[in-house]
């Protein structure tokens, strides 16, 4: 369990968080058809990657089974992905939001979706003490008007890196400190980016913060001081 901004969020194996007071699920960086855009740059891969993301998303959501799913941007890869989404695919994304509320939050890759999408669409929203967006901010209650104390985003694609027991082991993570929360990449192709690198810096401002790395049958949390 992570306690963050007085709530208990339940991270899960598959990169989700659920917010069991709002019985809300929120998944990040989807990156739909990411394999068919970098096959348009001659980068061949298994063109699966949208299919497997799916299902991935399909399981989390008949584990917890939640009121509301929130993906906080970067669903599609490119503004043309939605064009290039399956009719299998495509429908796989209609029997999801029969069984949940969908909200999909616009991102850098993604800052229009297509107007036939089930579930609605929003640049940001704020829950409780949270604001949930794409990219992160440095002015959390700034853009809020003081609504939220808490922010949780995307974008960066967490990794974390701990060497144990004479062994170097990289992990998707999530990472946070008292006031900001990071979420894991949750589509097959997306990668991480470690959370000691630059493009962190302004966000932790020199302070300290905790990564919760995904193993392949629990969530192990690590203080920043014990990672490379």
């Amino acid at each position: 369990m992570i306690r963050f901004q007085s709530l208990d969020l339940q991270p899960d194996l598959s990169g989700g968080l659920y917010i069991p007071q709002y019985d809300t699920l929120l998944v990040a960086d989807l990156h739909f058809e990411k394999g068919s855009s970098l096959a348009r740059f001659g980068v061949i891969i298994p063109p699966f990657d949208t299919r497997s993301t799916l299902e991935a998303l399909q399981m989390v959501v008949h584990r917890y089974n939640p009121k509301t799913l929130i993906s906080l941007g970067d669903s599609f890869h490119d503004r043309d992905a939605p064009e290039r989404l399956s009719v299998d695919d495509r429908a796989m994304i209609f029997e999801i939001s029969t069984q949940t509320n969908m909200l999909w939050i616009t991102g850098n890759h993604d800052p229009e979706l297509p107007d036939d999408l089930p579930g609605s669409v929003a640049s940001q929203i704020t829950l409780g003490p949270l604001v949930l967006r794409h990219e992160p901010s440095l002015t959390i209650n700034d853009e809020t008007g003081g609504k939220a104390s808490g922010e949780i985003c995307g974008h960066l694609h967490p990794a974390a890196i701990v060497r144990q027991r004479g062994r170097t082991i990289r992990r998707r993570c999530f990472a946070g400190n008292a006031q900001r929360l990071f979420m894991p990449a949750f589509g097959a192709y997306t990668g991480g980016l470690n959370v000691t690198s630059a493009p962190y810096a302004p966000y932790w401002n020199n302070g300290p913060f905790d990564a919760w790395m995904i193993g392949k049958s629990a969530i192990h949390k690590f203080a920043s001081s014990k990672l490379r």
